[in-house]
């Protein structure tokens, strides 16, 4: 997993998580803060652009995805804060620290809309899983339990996708 280079600022606060492994923990939350940015950029890319019968249910769907992803930033974002952490959340920043592939821009078929979005939603799911066990192992419950909420509504998202690829 990349990690953001950045100057790191902190701020006073009562947890009681060492100000060494809040730290970790903060790297790791603008990580997955500039790739849930990433993602529903991404994922919002898709609904203006998907084209075929299946438009209206593919749009809503998209759009739903995106809004999830608005939500996942925002929980990140301020948990960065709540940990004293300084949250690195602007487009820019994202667009600097993601790991997410960039959305194509050549494709038309409504299927390959859905394959594109699972692909990134697949990265992102699985990164968030993976900084359950991290965060977890840092010695923070609640950050871990932050990121399992997130991993297990992306996976439910997830299936959706993949639901349209299957026979």
């Amino acid at each position: 997993m990349a990690t953001q280079v950045a100057r790191v600022r902190s701020f006073t606060t009562s947890v009681d998580i060492p100000a060494e492994l809040r730290a970790k923990v903060v790297r790791i939350l603008n990580q997955h803060l500039a790739e849930s940015f990433d993602l529903q950029s991404q994922v919002k890319q898709a609904p203006w652009n998907v084209k075929g019968s299946d438009f209206w249910q593919l749009h809503k769907l998209f759009d739903e995805i995106a809004e999830r992803a608005a939500e996942w930033v925002d929980e990140l974002a301020e948990r960065v804060t709540a940990l004293g952490g300084y949250a690195t959340g602007t487009v820019r920043m994202a667009a600097g620290a993601s790991t997410l592939p960039e959305f194509p821009t050549d494709i038309t078929d409504s299927m390959d809309y859905v394959r594109a979005v699972a692909k990134r939603l697949s990265t992102f799911t699985n990164s968030a899983r993976e900084a359950t066990d991290e965060t977890d192992k840092l010695g923070d419950a609640n950050t871990a339990d932050l990121f399992t909420e997130i991993s297990r509504c992306a996976d439910k998202y997830l299936y959706f996708l993949e639901a349209h690829l299957q026979d």
